[in-house]
């Protein structure tokens, strides 16, 4: 009787484990597969770097930083971690997924070569149209002008790179200089 209940937790608990060890790599590989124009990239990019978390903030100096891995051709080669810091007119926090397409090897190889920084010129692709809500005498309500599978999106390479991101909570309000540094390191050869 004991070890038929004991069989029975180890069964439960390794099953509910398996579902909290999702994935958040292949989670949001599919967001982005699904989302706008950003699924097209996916067919015509050498590879891509994806951060599935980046948490930012600021109050006049702000900063972000999120891990990531790096893909070539489909498959996982090494990780990366980004470091964003800002300084001028902002306020709030939020939290994002971003994916950076590289469009050729030049600019795969430029990314991976170890400490990368993005210039001034470079923007990212909203993905997620923003959301409101209004609430006054007459009643509440809010809208949003598009979801993570159906936003349209205007973007392109720059450089040989492209930027999308999709924002997972938080509110920002900003007019500030950043500048991003990305740091690679190659997958261990097991």
């Amino acid at each position: 009787m004991h070890r038929a209940l004991l069989s029975s937790s180890v069964l439960i608990i390794a099953l509910l484990t398996s579902v909290v060890r999702a994935d958040p790599y292949a989670d949001t590989i599919g967001l982005f597969k699904n989302a706008g124009q950003s699924a097209t990239f996916f067919k015509n990019s050498y590879g891509y770097a994806v951060f599935p978390t980046i948490g930012k903030a600021g109050f006049v100096v702000g900063g972000a930083h999120g891990k990531g891995q790096v893909y070539e051709r489909g498959k996982y080669v090494g990780d990366t971690a980004i470091t964003k810091l800002s300084i001028g007119l902002q306020a709030g926090g939020e939290a994002y997924s971003q994916i950076i397409f590289f469009q050729d090897k030049r600019a795969f190889d430029e990314f991976t070569s170890g400490n990368f920084e993005f210039g001034a010129g470079v923007s990212a692709v909203a993905i997620t149209a923003a959301a409101s809500g209004e609430t006054g005498t007459t009643g509440a309500h809010a809208g949003a002008s598009g979801g993570k599978k159906d936003a349209t999106t205007a973007g392109g390479y720059y450089r040989g790179m492209a930027v999308f991101t999709i924002v997972k909570g938080g509110a920002m309000a900003e007019a500030s200089v950043a500048g991003q540094k990305f740091s690679y390191t190659p997958r261990a050869k097991s």
